[in-house]
């Protein structure tokens, strides 16, 4: 099976949020004829977690769904041509990149720590500075 997106725009007219919105569906390209017979499914915008429900595009891919998006994601951004689509489809591979862990500096200390915000305190403590400033106390 060999696969290609196919990219439609959708105008909204009626709509409460004026411009364009992006489609992309996965269409199998050894099949004969055009679009609407050659579709598999719709690329999700997301791929979600382990507890979320899985898409159809991941049901019909398994494991390798996310690597098959960047694929046909980079395959798609070489060939297209017009400027919004091709911003649509940075951003979908930029929502496709695992964000980084965000390290935060100690508001005691200064030592760099992994956020993690304790309720009652708006300054940012490593587990050692919260320790020694509040005690067992959270």
């Amino acid at each position: 099976m060999r696969t290609s997106l196919h990219v439609s725009t959708v105008d909204n007219v009626k709509d409460y949020s004026l411009g364009r919105r992006f489609r992309f569906a996965v269409v199998d390209l050894d099949k004969l004829s055009g679009y609407p017979s050659n579709f598999i499914c719709m690329l999700p915008a997301h791929f979600g977690g382990k507890g979320e429900s899985r898409s159809v595009f991941t049901q019909i891919f398994g494991d390798k769904s996310l690597e098959q998006a960047k694929t046909l994601l980079n395959q798609a951004l070489k060939t297209e041509e017009d400027s919004e689509v091709k911003a649509e489809i940075e951003r979908r591979l930029s929502l496709l990149e695992p964000k980084p862990v965000k390290q935060i500096k100690c508001s005691g200390c200064g030592k760099l720590f992994h956020a993690r915000r304790v309720r009652r305190y708006s300054q940012n403590f490593c587990e050692e500075c919260l320790t020694k400033k509040f005690g067992g106390r959270e």
